[in-house]
């Protein structure tokens, strides 16, 4: 991005103003989400480089609006100045082309893709905006293979992550943590089939996240851990936030993730902010924020998506392998140096409104 872009300041001197359009459950202790963070941190950010950040949440059940969310969409968009630019998270913007169309002349739509919904809605609605903000490269790419969009109007703004102290990790390796949504492309149901298969090794395993977004799929997780006789020892413990989210990463020696899909990861980054190492899967962007310590090693391990043989197999050499745990510790703290504050990701977002003003 040139310099010049990222100033807040437009051409008549006064301060710059971007609205952002957010969902309802922004906010909400009780349902934590990677999106979420990143929008909140987004605005933070834009504030503190000298935006004036004027937040719009809509009310509604999204991506799956009814009526009377489009209504009220339509209504905070009606409602803004000509010209001014308007940063919408995607699950919002995406699947209501015909709210967004109508006011794609009149304001300067910039839409943040967090997971890209896939569908011919979503291709319209990206359409009527002047930018994108992809939340990693892996979701760029997507993007541009999926929907005819101009190359030059889709941005990458990773997410950040904050410092943390290193987590002293035990000798045995055994305390494994999982961080997301208790939901299907999660793939909890896939990591527990690993956990099945070395259960004669010793670990625990705590499950960060909140329960309530598929009902039916915990219950049968609950099931399928009573069956195999895990119970006790894979623990559900629903949403962490702030020095709970902290006291749990700071007890982890892995990080486990068996996601079928993710576009970045940002709970692998903030795992490896406390040099944390890794087990994932290669799905979407995690390779990206896997990414490599400063001589080349990976501060994790890989494996294919919906393979609980393949994850097994990684679980048993951490558990089984003290050279290799020491080697992944080591490449994690050497990674650990190498991540990004939000500010970056904030002077992305900046550029980008400010080049939709200038546009």
């Amino acid at each position: 991005m040139a310099g010049d872009l990222a100033s807040p300041t437009p051409a008549h001197g006064g301060p710059a103003t971007a609205y952002v359009v957010l969902p309802n459950d922004i906010d909400d202790p009780a349902t934590p989400s990677g999106g979420n963070g990143y929008d909140r941190r987004l605005c933070r950010g834009l504030s503190a480089a000298g935006w004036t950040i004027r937040e719009h949440v809509v009310p509604g059940d999204w991506p799956r609006p009814d009526r009377a969310a489009r209504a009220a969409l339509a209504g905070v968009l009606a409602a803004l100045p000509d010209g001014a630019p308007v940063l919408l998270d995607g699950l919002v913007a995406s699947p209501v082309p015909e709210v967004l169309t109508p006011h794609a002349r009149r304001l300067r739509l910039v839409v943040v893709v967090h997971l890209p919904l896939e569908h011919d809605d979503e291709g319209a609605a990206l359409a009527a905006a002047v930018a994108v903000v992809a939340t990693s490269e892996w979701t760029r790419r997507r993007l541009l293979d999926r929907y005819a969009l101009p190359p030059g109007r889709v941005h990458v703004a990773r997410p950040g992550v904050d410092p943390a102290p290193p987590a002293p990790g035990s000798p045995a390796g055994g305390n494994l943590l999982c961080v997301a949504a208790v939901v299907p492309h999660k793939g909890h149901d896939v990591l527990v089939e690993a956990l099945a298969a070395v259960a004669g090794l010793p670990w625990s395993c705590v499950c960060v996240g909140p329960l309530t977004r598929d009902r039916g799929f915990v219950a049968g997780l609950r099931r399928q851990l009573t069956g195999h006789g895990l119970a006790d020892r894979v623990r559900l413990v629903g949403p962490c936030t702030g020095a709970a989210l902290d006291a749990e990463y700071a007890a982890a020696d892995l990080l486990v993730l068996a996601s079928r899909r993710e576009t970045y990861g940002m709970v692998v980054t903030e795992a490896l902010a406390r040099g944390v190492p890794v087990l994932a899967t290669a799905a979407g962007g995690l390779p990206e924020a896997l990414g490599r310590a400063p001589d080349g090693t990976a501060p994790g391990l890989l494996v294919p998506p919906d393979d609980p043989a393949a994850l097994a197999g990684a679980l048993r050499r951490w558990l089984a392998e003290p050279d290799l745990r020491r080697f992944l510790r080591r490449a994690a703290r050497g990674r650990r140096r190498t991540l990004d504050d939000w500010t970056v990701a904030a002077t992305v977002a900046g550029a980008v409104l400010a080049g939709a003003v200038a546009a």
